[in-house]
């Protein structure tokens, strides 16, 4: 597997990006304005990531899925830290992520992967989604905000 920058002629892989975030939406609205890296194996795309600038030195990592019958195999992880590391070597000084309260797992790599815990957007999931969402049995209202120094 190698992890790479998406070109400008293909396509965005909506499906994987829709897996993390449902709202068509805002995955059209944050892809434009950001830069797409792709896992690849053996010529399909498996995993993707999403950098977005949005401070001065700021970058925020706004999207990260990978194939559903790829998980578990640490592929997400692999995906985080060259997340960090294009960050760091953008001259970034700090990467943000924010992640759904009840994501349990999402919240607990962030951590392994050098995140702490900056703050709780709440009611985040309500106002910016129409439809309720639901993980791990509970409906997600609050964004939990996570950032690592470069």
């Amino acid at each position: 597997m190698h992890i790479r920058k998406l070109a400008k002629a293909e396509a965005l892989p909506m499906e994987l990006l829709l897996l993390a975030d449902p709202s068509r939406t805002l995955v059209e609205e944050y892809t434009a304005r950001g830069q797409c890296f792709v896992a690849v194996q053996a010529d399909s795309v498996i995993g993707v990531y999403v950098l977005l600038p949005t401070r001065p030195e700021t970058v925020e990592l706004v999207n990260v899925a990978v194939s559903e019958n790829e998980q578990g195999k640490g592929i997400g992880k692999r995906l985080v830290l060259h997340a960090v590391e294009q960050a760091r070597a953008q001259g970034y000084r700090t990467i943000e992520v924010g992640t759904g309260s009840t994501g349990v797992v999402q919240l607990a790599l962030y951590q392994k992967c050098g995140f702490r815990m900056t703050g709780i957007d709440r009611d985040f999931f309500v106002r910016h989604y129409e439809e309720e969402i639901y993980e791990n049995g509970i409906r997600l209202r609050d964004m939990v905000r996570l950032s690592q120094d470069l």
